[in-house]
């Protein structure tokens, strides 16, 4: 139930809210996280999400027969999303931290897509019928992902809520899916237990 408080409307909600005020193809969280008045909230907003990713992530892992590789990417993303929203975006006073930040926010990013494809790649090669919409979805996240970058010329806020929102649904389905799996395992364990 926290789950899908998180994932369908406090997320949703929240990410739409921190960029409420702002164009969404002109700016992004970084240029908004820095102004003073907003600094708590884009802290606020990377714990929220990257908590999220860390307990959903690590839980969709421990119910996988087989572990993907990359593992480790799990908490290395969050590690980064952290080194990204505490280092500052200053590009005219502090260059070389921005351009750290920018450098921690993109390898956060693509750690997560890269750790999402290997443990549905994994899933996908036991039961393809139950996990091919995943990776369709993945590809048009990282396609859309893409689009608005081009489409923009930056990233952009309206490419970070897309890409926040959209993985963020699409690891509470995996989620579900693989509980799912699980409960019709244990079902179908029962019947056969009692037949014998």
């Amino acid at each position: 139930m926290i789950l899908n408080l998180l994932a369908y409307i406090i997320i949703p909600g929240y990410t739409i809210l921190f960029v409420k005020g702002y164009n969404w193809f002109t700016t992004n969280f970084s240029v908004i996280g820095n102004i003073i008045h907003r600094k708590d909230a884009f802290v606020l907003w990377g714990i929220l999400v990257g908590a999220y990713f860390y307990y959903t992530l690590n839980a969709i892992v421990r119910r996988m027969k087989e572990k993907p590789g990359g593992t480790f990417l799990i908490p290395f993303s969050l590690g980064l999303l952290f080194c990204a929203i505490t280092t500052p975006y200053l590009p005219d006073e502090l260059p070389l931290k921005s351009f750290l930040h920018i450098i921690f926010a993109f390898l956060a990013a693509a750690c997560l897509v890269f750790c999402l494809f290997l443990i549905i790649w994994q899933l996908w090669q036991t039961e393809p019928e139950t996990y091919r919409p995943c990776m369709k979805a993945l590809l048009g996240i990282t396609a859309g992902s893409g689009f608005l970058l081009v489409l923009v010329g930056i990233v952009s806020s309206a490419l970070e809520i897309f890409f926040t929102i959209s993985t963020v649904i699409l690891v509470r389905r995996l989620l579900r899916l693989l509980s799912q799996g699980e409960i019709s395992c244990k079902k179908t364990a029962a019947e056969n237990g009692t037949r014998h």
